[in-house]
């Protein structure tokens, strides 16, 4: 019917099969002019309204400019218009011309074609204006209108030239002059629509986001890449090569959608909450029983239990599986849940959309091909067919492939930013809630816990959205691959199903033991590096007492626990490869042989063989990825928990601190109470308070009486359960503990206010930071580490007080910042900040103080007791009334006496340094002091400088040190970095793994793959030869006999690779763990033998770094690397190898394919290594923000600067997208490249088996095609894996350098100290000097001194005069540098480091505890009994304590001694020496750590027990030396006094200026 009207309507056949049956086929006319026209020109109609529209829109760029591009397109555009007009003419000048024929009209399509294609052009150019005015660079739909065209012109272009070739001349001259006239018009309009059409305006953005100016081709290539990656393959990235994001992908953008969805949905979602709150109440109340412990427990758990509690929860899992279930209700019932996803959902709906529908095209074409493949193998083994169907199977095998290409990296690309996009969505949220969040909701997370909210929770969104279309996809894929099955094989199919699906729960066991594993494995990881952390912190303490080795031997034991459960990890994982690989072999038996043996009539072909091959090949990897993407779906759901839970808490009150300006007080709080919580009682009741502008007022009281609460309170975050607070003005706050930015100084006390150079240089000098700043490498500009780890106490506490002074607020509160700076820094900061005539003198401020100096000077006293004011007045009233702060005074004040008088000794000594900072002698020497000890616990530092300054001595110069080393660090580590990991690894590197491996190992597993490689080769050679049989017993009964060794030889051959690559596993698993511990055992065994120099230049990160982030990798991730680029090679090259057997004229392509290849592939790795780098690198700064905000939130809010911080945080994550973006993109461009190499061969492969098709066998057809549709897939596999290992091998190379550093003298030599030694305890300086590295100055300038047998030395000197450098030259921790030290006439630097440390005793200033026994902190080598251990501690006052706690000696002690005070841990260091008890004691005496009643118990048991043997004693207090028979005293590295001390005094010289400042004459020296 249809046909016959067509037929009618073109005037000739519409359709005839015998057109196709010739060797040279053609198309009728009549399709040429009907269907053909009518497929573009439907298309471009269908699409385009949408660039019609902006005709009737304003424009949105200028109009006024027109390109050279946009007129040529409209003028080749206006020239077809012309040759469709001529079309007409020529039509109707013969239909009604003056020679018209009448007899024979022309058919309707000679009018309507021409017609059609006028109106089509007339679209055209009005499509181009429109695309114009939107401003819009090209249009796909345009580009895919040409070439629909240009594709569809073709056959009319070859019918009429093969019909003008086989007449000898041209029937009908004008349409054929007019048809290839159009023809190569249409052409250069297809050339033109691939070009971008780029608005002047627009040309500067677009040099930052080429992207933006990509063409349509570029864009589905992405060509616009080409720029990057060459440059990231001539010299390496660095942050400022990224180029601007798109607007679509900024955080800014991001988070405003998201926060617009987020809205409405979090709102539903409390509504949904609180109903279901009210019905559990009216529940609950029916059932009141329960009520009680309900209660109980959901306020345990909303107050965030304390963690103790959490670390013996831990320990109950196993009961707690049978609570969950009862506890699961509760939990549900917390807080607003389900709205995340939907809001995630709503926010990325359309790329959802898009990807999805990518994803369904690629899923539908992935079946194409093995239709194709059969039609190809039937075509080969019939001969009678045409060749012209072979050539056309082969370029549809390679359009669809191409196609298929195209589509799955859209789909990828959309899916992996859609991953961005949500990280960056929930990371900007997190941030957002985490500034405005109460504080009941911050109080059930630490600062830890929230960072993992933005860091881990929101990557595992982003890996799960990456794949979230499998969901659908994977069933879909496996559904139609069992149909196609069905198709070929029938029911016998359920056989390999069966087996397919016996695998899942197989492999599901496997992996929950594997993840067993896991955990124990990281419970040992984290166990060594809390040892390798500590050992390292403690560096110096280990070296001074040669405590490595049993250190050593704790480590090498974790490490060999370690191992054993990475054996048995390993030996599992051997198991599933084992399983993975044999499955394919298997399924394909298990169908195989079924499908023979259920008839006879089933004979297996080659078109049912291969066609089924390739349809099991792609179930293989839905049914692998459907288990690994639930399990990663179960772990997002904890997380999705976890984000509710955070982002619907509740948020800070706003409402509690009103702003009225009408009230003429500054503060003013009536009758207000608060509490830290909603339900909790409150810390402060019925506060009253006014406070007058520009008043000075001092809040006391004793310990936890409220101070800080009010100040909490009236910054507005306590619940305030009644009453109001008004603050009328702006804020600023100094907190207790001062919170300092990773950021220049300058950064920290302007916080985000303009710079004006007088104003800082004001705040600098009041606040006492002038001379810091002199000290500090890069003065105000001085980048200061996290935490401000590079400040002492005193110097965080005057910046936090600098930034609140230089903010120019109309209010001040501040927190007791006075406490942790030293007493006349104390009196320099109140007179010039604080105080009655300092900056700040007609500020209204609030001082929490406890230094009762300060008080008489303050216009007005608050006093507070457990929470209620007691009482208000001037500090004459007060005193006078005698209540409460009276008392509070005599407490003080007698407290504060004492420590004067202990004080006086170093007070001035910290003086005299603190504000005229040493000359340059000062520095090397406490300088190099030693970094370890000041890092390890620099909180300790605020508790210490409370108590009395003088550890801000020793602080203070190290500042210059670790900031020093912080500026060649910066340049160090950066070369460091670049150095090792740049360009490609050296061969070397890969060689060392192999050696630690072993050789044997090496070989026997290279030869195991290939062997198994073969076996998998041989099955498919042999299964190609079983479908031969299919010909040769045509229509004969097939022998059973043929039958059963067909099946037996293929199952045999399958079962084999398994084995082998078991084996291979198991032997590469082995040969791991050996390189594993080899590796492991030199890095440890090295870093202990180097010298202190080198851990004091390198921070301690950067050496755990290589224990624990190298090595992971060198144990896991390496082995893994190496196994599947091993099998990928092997792989890649068996299917070359096939394909070449097949159809040999193959070899030829190889050559050229594999150039590509390899030079897509180098580019690529170069490009992806160095963004990849770039990514991590600029993702830290994000979390570390992040982490800093949080723990400096009252303050940021105080400011009122949220803003600011959001827009700092939108900054750093968006310089982290314009690493991640183009990291996705390079992985998209490397993957068409190689696809397309990829299509090439499969290409080739059918298209040498149609050339060759007389002289080869249907069999070999299918098998070389069937592995080149498997290629590509391989090829893309090769290229990560070659780029992982390349990262991974890194590892090696990093742990290798550490291993090669230059060691200390060796521990133990020839010549050995007697055994006895040192029995007098003599010493002797022979012109000693000593500098700390070869490039610094001398420390020490030639000492010469005699200490004799038992006599008591005292040194003393100014900071940086060399008293420490003393002790450490004793050890040899640092080596002469000419002259010698004798002990007992033995030259020390003739012995063993070993035989010389454990032969001395020191007690060190710092004491430093290892986690571990009580017992094991003081005897590590079990060398003493128990009874001399408890006598040690008796001696050393701690007996009592000890035999008073459950353990006794087996008592824990917490990574660095935390659960002791500091006296007990200086004590049990007094305890250590007492139980070595050598003729040479070393007392580097602490200063700040102890209070005056352990140092009295400590120096009475050295003068007691130490009677007979020699000591030094480093002096920082005069006081305890002045008994001392000698004192040395040193002036920058020389002895410039050495004599009795009350000589020393009567000479007046050095010691006695010392002494005075001390307080200490002649008189009160002799009353002692």
């Amino acid at each position: 019917m249809c046909a016959a009207a067509l037929e009618e309507y073109c005037g000739s056949i519409f359709w005839n099969a015998s057109y196709l049956e010739r060797p040279d086929p053609d198309i009728p006319v009549c399709v040429e002019q009907t269907v053909l026209v009518w497929i573009p020109l439907g298309f471009l109609w269908l699409f385009a309204p949408w660039h019609l529209v902006p005709l009737f829109r304003r424009p949105k760029v200028n109009t006024k400019h027109l390109s050279k591009l946009y007129i040529c397109k409209q003028l080749v555009a206006s020239l077809l218009f012309l040759t469709a007009i001529a079309h007409l003419g020529v039509t109707l000048g013969e239909d009604f011309g003056p020679n018209s024929d009448q007899s024979s009209e022309n058919a309707a399509a000679y009018y309507a074609n021409p017609v059609l294609f006028a109106v089509t052009w007339i679209l055209v150019l009005l499509c181009h204006e429109g695309l114009r005015r939107e401003g819009a660079i090209d249009s796909a739909s345009i580009f895919l209108f040409w070439l629909l065209l240009v594709l569809c012109d073709i056959f009319p272009f070859q019918t009429l030239l093969r019909e003008a070739l086989r007449l000898g001349k041209v029937r009908d001259v004008p349409r054929f002059s007019l048809f290839y006239i159009s023809f190569g018009l249409e052409l250069i309009s297809l050339v033109l629509s691939t070009v971008a059409d780029i608005p002047p305006e627009a040309k500067d953005f677009i040099k930052k986001n080429p992207e933006a100016g990509a063409a349509f081709l570029s864009r589905i290539t992405f060509n616009w890449l080409n720029s990057m990656v060459l440059k990231g393959y001539k010299q390496p990235l660095v942050q400022e090569d990224m180029w601007d994001l798109n607007e679509s992908d900024s955080t800014a953008f991001i988070n405003e959608r998201f926060q617009h969805f987020m809205k409405p949905e979090l709102d539903a979602a409390r509504v949904r909450f609180q109903n279901k709150m009210k019905n559990k109440s009216a529940k609950t109340r029916d059932s009141a029983q329960e009520d009680p412990q309900q209660n109980g427990l959901s306020s345990g758990l909303g107050k965030g239990v304390s963690q103790d509690v959490l670390m013996m929860e831990r320990g109950k899992k196993e009961d707690e599986k049978k609570k969950k279930k009862k506890d699961k209700n509760k939990e549900e019932e917390n807080y607003p849940n389900s709205w995340l996803i939907a809001t995630l959902y709503k926010t990325f709906k359309w790329i959802l959309i898009e990807s999805a529908f990518f994803k369904l095209v690629q899923d539908v074409l992935t079946f194409v091909s093995p239709q194709l493949l059969k039609l190809m193998i039937s075509f080969t083994q019939d001969k009678s067919r045409y060749a012209w169907e072979g050539y056309l199977y082969a370029v549809l095998l390679m359009v669809v492939a191409l196609l298929q290409s195209l589509t799955l990296q859209q789909y990828f690309q959309r899916c992996f930013v859609l991953g961005m996009r949500v990280r960056t969505a929930l990371m900007a949220a997190v941030y957002k809630k985490a500034l405005v969040v109460s504080n009941d909701t911050r109080k059930e997370s630490t600062v830890g816990e929230t960072v993992n909210l933005m860091s881990a929770d929101a990557q595992r969104f982003n890996d799960v959205t990456n794949f979230i279309h499998l969901l659908w996809s994977c069933p879909l894929q496996i559904i139609i691959s069992i149909v196609f099955l069905w198709l070929e094989l029938g029911p016998s199919v359920l056989a390999g199903l069966g087996v397919m699906v016996l695998m899942v729960p197989i492999n599901g066991f496997l992996a929950t033991k594997a993840r067993k594993l896991q955990v124990e494995n990281m419970k040992f990881k984290d166990k060594r590096m809390k040892i390798m952390n500590e050992l390292l912190n403690g560096v110096k303490i280990l070296k001074l007492y040669a405590w490595e080795p049993s250190f050593q031997k704790q480590v090498e034991d974790i490490r060999g626990e370690e191992l054993k459960v990475m054996k048995k990890f390993a030996y599992l994982t051997a198991v599933s490869t084992f399983i993975f690989t044999s499955a394919p072999a298997l399924v394909s038996l298990a169908t195989f042989a079924v499908f023979v043996s259920v008839s006879k009539d089933n004979v297996l072909t080659a078109e049912k063989a291969f066609t089924s091959i390739s349809l099991f090949n792609i179930l293989r990897f839905p049914l692998a990825m459907l288990p690994m993407l639930i399990a990663s779906i179960v772990q997002t759901a904890v997380s999705k928990k976890r984000l509710e839970k955070f982002l619907a808490g509740e948020d800070i009150d706003s409402d509690i601190v009103r702003q009225d300006p009408s009230f003429n007080t500054a503060v003013s709080v009536c009758d207000g109470s608060f509490a830290w919580e909603k339900d909790a009682k409150p810390l402060l009741k019925d506060v009253n308070l006014d406070i007058e502008p520009g008043r000075l007022v001092a809040v006391v009281g004793a310990v936890g009486s409220g101070k800080s609460s009010l100040m909490s309170a009236l910054l507005g975050e306590m619940h305030s359960t009644k009453g109001f607070i008004n603050i009328r003005g702006s804020l600023a706050f100094v907190p207790q503990q001062a919170w300092i930015q990773n950021a220049t100084l300058k950064d920290n006390i302007l916080f985000g206010s303009p710079h004006e150079e007088e104003r800082f240089k004001k705040v600098i000098q009041a606040c006492a930071l002038a001379p810091d700043l002199e000290l500090l490498p890069g003065g105000d500009l001085t980048e200061i580490g996290e935490k401000g780890i590079n400040l002492s106490g005193g110097q965080k506490q005057r910046v936090s007080l600098a930034r609140a002074t230089y903010s120019q607020a109309d209010i001040y509160l501040l927190d007791d910042p006075l406490s942790a700076v030293d007493s006349h820094v104390g009196k320099h900061l109140f007179e010039k900040v604080i105080g009655p005539n300092g900056i700040l003198k007609n500020k209204t401020r609030i001082l929490v103080t406890h230094g009762i100096s300060f008080l008489p000077y303050v216009d007005e006293i608050v006093v507070l007791e457990n929470g209620v004011i007691s009482e208000v007045g001037s500090y004459e009233n007060l005193r006078a009334s005698g209540g409460a702060f009276s008392k509070f005074l005599d407490t003080y004040a007698t407290e504060q006496n004492n420590q004067r008088n202990s004080e006086t000794g170093e007070g001035q000594d910290a003086e005299d340094f603190e504000l005229i900072p040493g000359g340059d002698d000062a520095q090397p020497d406490g300088a190099l002091e030693d970094t370890v000890s000041l890092t390890l616990k620099r909180e300790n530092s605020i508790r210490r400088s409370q108590r009395n300054g003088s550890v801000r001595l020793r602080r203070n110069t190290s500042i210059k040190k670790s900031a020093n080393a912080d500026e060649p660090k910066k340049g160090q580590k950066l070369i460091e970095k670049e150095t090792m990991e740049t360009g490609q690894v050296k061969l070397a590197v890969f060689l060392q793994y192999l050696r630690a491996m072993g050789w044997g190992y090496s070989a026997m597993v290279f030869l195991i793959y290939f062997i198994q490689n073969a076996a998998f080769i041989g099955q498919n050679l042999w299964l190609s030869d079983w479908t031969s049989d299919s010909v040769e017993y045509y229509n004969m009964t097939y022998p059973s006999w043929k039958r059963d060794t067909r099946v037996g030889v293929f199952g045999a051959l399958g079962v084999a690779q398994g084995l082998l690559v078991f084996v291979g596993t198991l032997l590469l698993a082995n040969a791991s763990v050996d390189a594993s511990r080899i590796l492991h055992s030199k890095l440890l065994n090295n870093i202990l033998r180097v010298p202190m120099v080198f851990f004091d230049t390198t921070p301690i990160g950067r050496v755990v770094n290589r224990f624990a982030k190298d090595i992971f990798t060198i144990d896991e991730a390496i082995p893994n690397s190496v196994r599947s680029w091993l099998l990928c090679f092997l792989g890649v090259l068996g299917t070359l190898f096939v394909i070449c057997l097949a159809t040999p004229f193959f070899a030829i392509v190889i050559i050229p394919l594999a150039v590509i290849y390899f030079f897509v592939q180098r580019i690529y790795v170069a490009t992806s290594r160095q963004l990849r780098r770039l990514d991590s690198v600029s993702r830290s700064p994000i979390y570390s923000h992040f982490g800093e905000t949080v723990s400096g939130l009252s303050v940021i809010r105080a400011y009122r600067h949220q803003e600011r911080f959001l827009k700092h945080n939108e900054v750093t994550i968006d310089e982290n997208l314009k690493s991640v973006y183009p990291w996705i993109v390079s992985n998209r461009w490397l993957a068409i490249r190689l696809e397309f190499v990829g299509n090439l061969v499969v290409f080739f492969s059918a298209l040498f088996a149609v050339i060759s098709r007389d002289s080869i066998d249907s069999g070999l057809v299918g098998l070389s095609i069937s592995y080149a549709l498997n290629v590509t897939q391989t090829l893309n596999w090769l290229v990560r894996m070659t780029s992982e290992l390349e990262t991974n091998i890194v590892a090696v190379e990093r742990v290798s350098e550490y291993t090669e550093l230059e060691n200390e003298a060796d521990w133990v030599t020839d010549t050995r100290p007697p055994q006895q030694w040192p029995e007098a305890g003599r010493v002797k300086f022979e012109n000693y000097k000593v500098r700390y590295r070869p490039e610094l100055d001398l420390v020490l300038h030639g000492i010469t001194c005699d200490i004799d047998s038992t006599e008591k030395i005292g040194i003393v000197g100014r900071t940086g005069a060399g008293k420490s450098s003393l002790t450490n030259c004793l050890f040899r921790i640092i080596e002469a540098a000419e002259g010698y030290i004798r002990i007992d006439d033995v030259d020390i630097s003739k012995i063993g480091l070993h035989d010389l440390r454990n032969r001395l005793t020191i007690i060190p200033q710092d004491p430093v505890l290892f986690s571990g026994s009580l017992r094991m902190n003081l005897d590590p080598f079990d060398k003493f009994s128990d009874e001399e251990i408890w006598r040690a501690l008796e001696l050393s006052h701690l007996k009592s304590y000890v035999s008073g706690l459950q353990e006794g000696l087996q008592h824990e002690v917490a990574e660095g001694g935390e659960n002791l005070s500091v006296g007990q841990r200086q004590l049990l260091c007094l305890a250590r020496a007492l139980l070595r008890k050598s003729r040479i004691l070393i007392l580097d005496e602490a200063t700040a750590a102890v209070d005056l009643e352990t140092d009295n118990l400590i120096q009475n048991t050295i003068r007691k027990e130490f009677s007979d043997c020699t000591v030094l004693t480093i002096a920082h207090r005069l006081h305890s030396i002045m008994d001392s028979s000698r004192v040395m005293v040193l002036d920058a590295g020389k002895v410039v006094e050495f004599d009795s001390p009350s000589n020393l005094l009567e000479k007046e010289g050095h010691f006695y200026a010392m002494a005075k400042d001390a307080g200490i004459t002649l008189e009160s020296n002799t009353n002692l």
